[in-house]
Parts: C-alpha cells; structure tokens; sequence
C-alpha cells in the first residue's frame, strides 16, 4: 500500500533531539487507561487487542486541520502504524496493532494520525515515535463523542484498493494473512447496550469477549453477583470463560458454541447485559457466597497490558 519511510533522522539534527525528548516524556508517562473520554474507547480497546480485520473512518475534532479522510484500521502491511494510499483523492491509514509502540498508545495514534496529514501520498509510517510534528492528544486529534462506524472484515483484500492488482509478493502476504484469520464479527446490541461486544469464531469453540467501560472493581462485584445466582452466562452452549485486563478495562469472555452464527447471540447477550446493568446498581454488601464468587473470579483472570 506504500513504500517505506523510516523518517530516520541524522543524529546531530534538531529533528533527532526533539524525537529523542518525545520518546523519553512519553516512556515516563505511561498511562492505564489510554483512551479513556473517548466514546470510541471500547472498540478501540478491541481493536488494538484481539480484533483481526476491521476498519473505521475516523471522525476528526472540529479543531484539528484535517486536509485528507483518515482510516483505522486493525493492522497493515507490514504492521506500520500509518500509510498514506496514493489515489486521485489520498487517504490516510492508521494503524491500532503496530510492530512498534510506546507505553501510551493514544499518544502514538495521534501521532500517527497527524502524520498521515502532512505526507506525500505513497509514504507510510514504521513507527510513531518518528511522527514529527509532536501530535496534540488524542482527544484533540478525533472527535471524542464520535464512535466508531466499523467495516468487519473477514480478509485482508482491502489492504490493496478496489480494481489495484497488487504484485505477486504482496499477493503472497495477503494470501497468507488471509489463511490465518479467524472469523469475527461486533454484535449490535440496543442503543442501551454498554461497551463493546465482539464474537470470534476460534476453532474449536467460539467466543464472545465483551470490553466494558466501568471501574473494574464495581463490574468484578457485579460478576460475583450473577455468578452467585446464576446469570452469569448467555443461555444455552455458552460458559463464562473468565476475564482479562488491558489498557485499564474488564474484559468478561464468553465460551460459545460455535455451530450458532455471531446474530444468534444478540439476544442472549442483550440479556445478559440487562442482568449486569442491574447488578451494577446493587450497593448492598456482597453475601459470604458472593464473596467467593468474586475471589474464584479474580484468581482466574488475567492482565495481558
């Protein structure tokens, strides 16, 4: 989709001190919840972590000096951070699985996103951190009341434009990206439903990884609860699998029988979510078999970043 562009700049320049100083604030101040005041963060939690094709027109702030459209995209050849497709009218891409990163991936995004603004049509971006100028946050870089309009994907083809016939070695690695990929799909819950609820078909089982947006311990608590009483599950051929953590959320994940399509879990889900809502309104004090529940919970999850 473009030719590489290391942006690697000589040692004695000012460009090399200022990234050299970007590099260094931005390891210092790594950060728990990156995309945290976005109203995309859940989708972007998921795309960044286990979501393997899927794309989004990214809505930018009102006070940012957009002069192309800008496109998210799960990951792109190469796994650069950000490319600019050559066309009668370019666009950007970014990416949110990249070879390269820092401890704040807000910070990288916007970087990249700025990136894509200022490049020739053809360049792409190895990684953010040789972004220059030093991007605003991210939340002054897209809109943050904007969520994410997403294209699920199950391949890799539109890593080359509509019509392009790509060469015989990128052929080979879409091929192979394509062999690889596991069919998922975002359920599309009510307009009430909180979070993101993503569905994977991984084999031998399929699952359903809901990332959710509430203090970690108050939706702990609230699992505890369903679990004690038994709601916590999706009807028939479902089991809770357990949760994990990452970039400052709760990730409750489902075991799902995988000869039932991604739709028939809407409604099972929708109730579930129904059940957890007035879980997590509950103030009274755990019960000793909640209590239990809540520690088997917490010693079966896991934190992956």
């Amino acid at each position: 989709m473009g030719k590489s562009k290391r942006n690697t700049p000589k040692p004695d320049s000012n460009r090399a001190q200022r990234l050299a100083e970007r590099r260094a604030e931005q390891a210092s101040r790594g950060v728990t919840r990156p995309f945290e005041g976005l109203a995309a963060e859940c989708d972007l939690v998921a795309l960044r972590e286990f979501v393997p094709s899927a794309t989004a027109t990214l809505q930018t702030a009102p006070g940012f000096a957009a002069k192309r459209p800008v496109t998210l995209a799960t990951v792109l050849p190469g796994a650069v951070a950000a490319l600019v497709r050559a066309a009668a009218e370019p666009i950007g891409f970014v990416a949110a699985q990249v070879q390269f990163q820092s401890e704040n991936p807000a910070a990288d995004l916007a970087a990249a996103i700025a990136w894509t603004q200022i490049t020739e049509p053809g360049e792409s971006l190895n990684s953010a951190a040789d972004a220059d100028p030093v991007a605003e946050a991210l939340t002054e870089v897209i809109d943050p009341n904007a969520a994410l309009d997403l294209t699920v994907h199950q391949d890799f083809n539109w890593w080359v434009p509509e019509g392009v016939q790509p060469d015989p070695q990128v052929a080979a690695t879409i091929e192979q990206a394509n062999q690889a990929i596991m069919p998922s799909d975002r359920l599309h819950l009510d307009a009430d439903a909180i979070g993101a609820a993503w569905w994977v078909d991984a084999g031998e089982k399929a699952h359903l990884r809901w990332v959710r947006p509430e203090d970690e311990d108050a939706l702990m608590l609230a699992l505890a609860r369903l679990h004690t009483s038994g709601g916590l599950h999706l009807g028939e051929g479902s089991r809770f699998a357990g949760s994990f953590r990452t970039h400052g959320l709760l990730v409750p994940v489902f075991d799902l029988d995988r000869e039932r399509h991604a739709t028939e879990w809407v409604k099972p889900a929708t109730e579930f979510g129904a059940r957890l809502s007035e879980a997590l309104a509950t103030d009274a004090p755990l019960t000793p078999d909640e209590r239990r529940s809540r520690d088997g919970l917490r010693s079966r999850q896991v934190t992956l970043r």
